[in-house]
């Protein structure tokens, strides 16, 4: 699954580990979802969302 979720936290200027911790996730979670070899739950992908300031629209559908 393509995402954006990558360019969203480069751009932000967050690191993979705080963006992690921020959703109660593990860096090495993250970089699956960020590479699309993990579908996140809707809540996580929600959480992610919020921590980044974006809609989920913005991180996995455009």
């Amino acid at each position: 699954m393509k995402n954006n979720v990558k360019q969203v936290r480069i751009s932000s200027s967050i690191t993979q580990k705080d963006l992690a911790k921020m959703v109660g996730i593990t860096r090495q979670t993250l970089s699956l979802i960020e590479k699309g070899q993990y579908n996140p739950t809707l809540k996580l992908a929600i959480g992610i969302a919020k921590s980044l300031n974006v809609t989920l629209d913005d991180l996995f559908w455009n």
